[in-house]
Protein backbone atom coordinates (compact mmCIF):
# COMPACT_ATOMS: atom_id res chain seq x y z
CA UNK A 1 0.00 0.00 0.00
CA UNK A 2 1.62 3.15 -0.79
CA UNK A 3 2.00 6.54 1.33
CA UNK A 4 0.89 9.45 0.52
CA UNK A 5 4.19 10.95 -1.24
CA UNK A 6 3.07 14.27 -1.89
CA UNK A 7 4.25 16.90 0.65
CA UNK A 8 1.44 19.63 -0.28
CA UNK A 9 -1.43 16.47 -0.30
CA UNK A 10 0.22 15.63 3.14
CA UNK A 11 -0.13 19.28 4.45
CA UNK A 12 -3.65 19.78 3.16
CA UNK A 13 -4.88 16.93 4.86
CA UNK A 14 -3.32 17.26 7.81
CA UNK A 15 -4.76 21.11 7.86
CA UNK A 16 -8.26 19.67 7.00
CA UNK A 17 -7.74 16.93 9.91
CA UNK A 18 -6.79 19.78 12.44
CA UNK A 19 -9.66 21.69 11.43
CA UNK A 20 -11.99 19.12 12.05
CA UNK A 21 -10.47 18.72 15.36
CA UNK A 22 -10.96 22.18 16.45
CA UNK A 23 -14.67 22.10 15.10
CA UNK A 24 -15.58 18.79 17.43
CA UNK A 25 -13.54 20.52 20.49
CA UNK A 26 -15.95 23.58 19.91
CA UNK A 27 -18.76 20.92 19.72
CA UNK A 28 -17.67 19.38 22.90
CA UNK A 29 -17.49 23.02 24.51
CA UNK A 30 -21.18 23.73 23.06
CA UNK A 31 -22.62 20.33 24.85
CA UNK A 32 -20.93 21.44 28.43
CA UNK A 33 -22.32 24.25 27.89
CA UNK A 34 -25.90 23.42 27.09
CA UNK A 35 -26.52 24.82 24.14
CA UNK A 36 -29.52 23.52 21.79
CA UNK A 37 -29.51 20.24 20.39
CA UNK A 38 -30.20 21.51 16.71
CA UNK A 39 -27.44 24.19 16.46
CA UNK A 40 -24.99 21.02 18.06
CA UNK A 41 -26.26 18.73 15.05
CA UNK A 42 -25.72 21.24 12.68
CA UNK A 43 -21.95 21.73 13.83
CA UNK A 44 -21.78 18.22 13.80
CA UNK A 45 -23.04 17.66 10.26
CA UNK A 46 -20.10 19.99 9.20
CA UNK A 47 -17.62 17.74 11.07
CA UNK A 48 -19.02 15.24 8.80
CA UNK A 49 -18.54 16.91 5.81
CA UNK A 50 -15.09 18.15 6.36
CA UNK A 51 -13.82 14.62 7.34
CA UNK A 52 -16.15 12.88 4.45
CA UNK A 53 -14.46 15.40 2.05
CA UNK A 54 -10.76 14.85 3.88
CA UNK A 55 -11.60 10.98 3.19
CA UNK A 56 -11.99 11.57 -0.93
CA UNK A 57 -9.12 14.05 -0.87
CA UNK A 58 -7.19 11.37 0.42
CA UNK A 59 -8.30 8.55 -1.78
CA UNK A 60 -7.98 10.50 -5.05
CA UNK A 61 -4.18 11.28 -4.34
CA UNK A 62 -4.08 7.10 -3.70
CA UNK A 63 -5.36 6.40 -6.97
CA UNK A 64 -3.24 9.27 -8.75
CA UNK A 65 0.00 8.13 -6.82
CA UNK A 66 -0.67 4.14 -7.44
CA UNK A 67 -1.94 4.91 -11.51
CA UNK A 68 1.45 7.02 -12.12
CA UNK A 69 3.42 4.44 -10.68
CA UNK A 70 1.64 1.52 -11.93
CA UNK A 71 0.65 2.85 -15.74
CA UNK A 72 4.06 4.28 -17.74
CA UNK A 73 2.67 7.37 -18.73
CA UNK A 74 3.94 10.30 -20.94
CA UNK A 75 3.60 13.90 -19.66
CA UNK A 76 0.33 14.40 -21.72
CA UNK A 77 -1.33 11.34 -20.43
CA UNK A 78 -0.49 11.75 -16.99
CA UNK A 79 -1.77 15.61 -17.20
CA UNK A 80 -4.97 13.64 -18.72
CA UNK A 81 -5.21 11.25 -15.82
CA UNK A 82 -4.88 13.83 -13.35
CA UNK A 83 -7.39 16.05 -14.89
CA UNK A 84 -9.94 13.08 -14.98
CA UNK A 85 -9.36 12.36 -11.02
CA UNK A 86 -9.83 15.83 -10.23
CA UNK A 87 -13.25 15.17 -11.96
CA UNK A 88 -13.71 12.08 -10.12
CA UNK A 89 -12.87 13.63 -6.54
CA UNK A 90 -15.36 16.53 -7.79
CA UNK A 91 -18.21 14.07 -8.24
CA UNK A 92 -17.66 12.19 -5.26
CA UNK A 93 -17.32 15.24 -3.12
CA UNK A 94 -21.21 15.83 -4.15
CA UNK A 95 -22.47 12.38 -3.10
CA UNK A 96 -23.59 13.63 0.45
Amino acid sequence: MSMLADDKTRADLLNRLKRAEGQLRGIQRMIEGGEPCLDIAAQMSAVRKALDSTYVRMTVCFMQQELHSRLDLSEDRGGELDAVLEDVQSLLGKIR
